[in-house]
C-alpha cells in the first residue's frame, strides 16, 4: 500500500528537480551582458595641454578629441591626430611631433603612437615612422619598428628601429641601413 505513495512522492521530486534544472539554465550573453563592467570615459573635443617637468614648459600637445578612460590601468587616447610641440629651456620650440593616434598611460609618463608618426626638430632632420613610444620621464623616444631618418644630406634607415633624444640631437639605429656623410674631425 505504501507503493504507490512511493512512487508518487519519487516522481514529484524528480519532476520537481528537472523544472528547477531547466529553470536555473543561464544565457550566456545575458550573463555577460549583466557582468560588463561598466568603464568610466571622459570625453574633451579641440584639447590644448601643456606638459611641465620640475617646473618648466616642455611641451604643449593638441588633439581634436581626448578620450580619458578610468580604469585599474588608466589611460588617454587621441583617436583622431594629436600634434606635440617640444620646447627647450628658453621656451622655444625645438622638435614637433604629429601622429594620428596616441595612447598615454598615465602611470607609467609614456605615450604610444602610431599611423603615420612624423618628428621634425628646428635643424630640419625628419622622422617616419609606424610606431613610436615616447617616455616623457627620459626625454626620449624610442622603436622596435622600421624607421626612417631623412636630414638634407642622407637618409638612414633603422630597420629594426631607433632611440633618440626628444630634440633628435642624439640617435641610435639598430640594424641601421644608409650612407651618411661623416665630419674630418670625428674621425680617429
Amino acid at each position: 500500500m505504501s507503493k504507490p505513495g512511493h512512487i508518487f512522492r519519487t516522481l514529484s521530486k524528480m519532476a520537481i528537480g528537472s523544472f528547477l534544472l531547466v529553470a536555473c539554465e543561464n544565457d550566456i550573453n545575458e550573463v555577460r551582458a549583466l557582468t560588463k563592467s561598466v568603464v568610466a570615459m571622459e570625453q574633451g573635443k579641440d584639447i590644448v595641454t601643456y606638459y611641465s617637468q620640475t617646473g618648466k614648459m616642455r611641451a604643449k600637445l593638441t588633439s581634436p578629441i581626448m578620450n580619458r578612460y578610468d580604469i585599474d590601468t588608466p589611460y588617454i587616447e587621441f583617436p583622431k591626430t594629436l600634434h606635440v610641440d617640444f620646447f627647450n629651456d628658453s621656451l622655444k620650440i625645438e622638435t614637433k611631433l604629429d601622429a594620428k593616434y596616441g595612447k598615454y598611460r598615465e602611470n607609467e609618463n609614456k605615450v604610444f603612437l602610431r599611423d603615420s608618426v612624423i618628428i621634425i626638430n628646428m635643424s630640419g632632420d625628419t622622422v617616419f615612422c609606424k610606431e613610436l613610444w615616447w617616455d616623457q620621464r627620459k626625454e626620449k623616444f624610442y622603436t622596435d619598428k622600421y624607421v626612417e631618418l631623412r636630414r638634407k644630406s642622407d637618409t638612414l634607415r633603422g630597420l629594426n628601429g631607433m632611440e633618440a633624444a626628444q630634440d633628435l640631437s642624439s640617435r641610435t639605429f639598430f640594424n641601421a641601413k644608409g650612407i651618411t656623410m661623416v665630419a674630418n674631425d670625428s674621425m680617429p
